[in-house]
């Protein structure tokens, strides 16, 4: 596969900087409320945490091989191109387009307003339109050329950081309100084990999603077959880490009953630990640190659309391929972006949107896996800078939990995987109608 267009001058802290940048967004501070829900218990809570940071791990060394040996602008989308054909291809590209980044946005959107009318004590009834304007705001901000959109990036990665590093090292160091203990593994007396590991396992999943777009830097390392793996270890290891003591804070400051179903859980846990100022000084952190979240799926979302319309892959590509005439930016692939999000604002919640994302997405994860298997078998002479360690372990362990969380959705949340099928589906007759007219 011929790189000779790709420059390559990103190094390990740079590619280490992109993972951690990549995934952690909201999902750290707000999904202890829809985890503890669904456990019931402390120490099954971090548990889901520990394992759905241990099958991120595996499943990142495993879409590393074929990061570093596709290295392609589109990322997952030109793994399945290459590897299963265009048709799958584009289905994942609709799944992104009409859920996956729409989705993002707008769950992040909620969280945006939930968290501002909690920090000024507003009326409830204006989280919706909170929301509106910040999802809104961020679109026209990455309106303004893509340097704008990647500089708003850079400086709210510095400043979400801020909040966990405070409440970790604070809360690891204050004496606990709650006490639990780490052994047995229990679940909640409403739940069986099963639906309280599954259900929590699958909250968890959104705030380590993201990982996957790590590989679109493949092409632009110096040392792929060394530094990529050692970034995407270092990095999900890490972050692994930071969710688990973020959790153990969280459980550490306020009881299960005041965590469940709480999506203020962050917040008021803060203000356990820091008291009324410091409480309110780290909610605004966390508003910075969402508010860049919701930024960073905008500016890589519009994208998606528009790289297919070049390929004249969609219906109305004309206009989705139109750039604005000063900053180069994908604007109507913009306006359908934060269009859909703003319909899955009024529909949906935090969690609702989330969970179906996560469900869709890991559909397209899983095929991704099974490529490597594929690849590995089809075109072994293939450049591969980099190879999965202890295969086949790893890609089998990643390819198992991938189909655990599939198939828990589709066991314990059945409507919500329907409808994310159903508009996954939607994309298979648009793409056999559009082709044929343009036969």
């Amino acid at each position: 596969m011929n790189n000779d267009h790709l420059k390559r001058d990103i190094g390990f802290f740079a590619a280490l900087s992109t993972v951690m940048g990549t995934v952690i967004g909201g999902g750290v501070f707000f999904k202890v409320s829809s985890v503890t829900q669904q456990t019931q218990s402390a120490n099954l809570t971090l548990f889901v945490w520990l394992l759905g940071g241990f099958l991120t791990i595996c499943a990142g060394l495993t879409a590393a091989e074929l990061a570093a040996a596709i290295p392609e602008t589109g990322g997952a989308i030109k793994y399945i191109e290459y590897t299963y054909g265009r048709f799958p291809a584009f289905l994942l590209g609709w799944a992104q387009i009409i859920i996956y980044y729409p989705a993002n946005i707008a769950a992040l959107s909620i969280i945006f307003g939930t968290q501002f009318i909690n920090l000024f004590h507003l009326n409830a009834n204006l989280t919706i339109p909170i929301a509106l304007v910040s999802g809104i705001s961020i679109t026209l901000i990455n309106f303004l050329g893509a340097k704008v959109g990647g500089a708003f990036q850079s400086i709210s990665l510095i400043l979400k950081l801020l909040p966990i590093i405070v409440i970790v090292i604070w809360g690891l160091f204050t004496p606990a309100h709650v006490s639990f203990s780490l052994i047995p593994l229990t679940s909640g007396a409403h739940n069986s084990f099963f639906t309280a590991l599954s259900g929590g396992l699958l909250a968890t999943m959104f705030a380590y999603d993201g990982w996957i777009g790590v590989g679109n830097i493949a092409g632009e390392m110096h040392h792929p077959e060394r530094d990529l793996p050692k970034a995407i270890i270092f990095g999900l290891f890490s972050i692994t880490i930071i969710y688990t003591l973020i959790n153990f804070v969280f459980l550490k400051a306020l009881p299960i009953s005041e965590l469940a179903g709480n999506l203020n859980a962050a917040s008021d846990a803060s203000l356990q630990l820091f008291g009324r100022f410091g409480g309110k000084f780290v909610t605004i952190g966390i508003l910075i640190s969402v508010y860049g979240a919701i930024n960073g799926y905008t500016l890589t979302g519009m994208r998606v659309p528009y790289a297919m319309a070049l390929e004249n892959q969609l219906p109305f590509s004309n206009w989705l391929k139109r750039l604005s005439p000063h900053t180069k930016v994908p604007y109507i692939a913009g306006f359908l972006q934060i269009g859909i999000a703003i319909i899955m604002m009024f529909l949906g919640s935090f969690d609702l949107l989330t969970d179906m994302l996560i469900f869709v997405i890991w559909i397209f994860n899983v095929l991704v896996f099974i490529a490597v298997f594929i690849l590995r078998k089809r075109e072994p002479a293939l450049k591969r800078p980099y190879k999965v360690p202890l295969y086949p372990v790893i890609p089998i362990i990643a390819i198992m939990g991938g189909l655990f969380i599939l198939g828990a959705t589709l066991l314990t949340q059945t409507g919500l995987a329907l409808i994310g099928l159903l508009m996954t589906g939607i994309g298979i007759p648009v793409y056999f109608i559009h082709r044929k007219i343009q036969s």
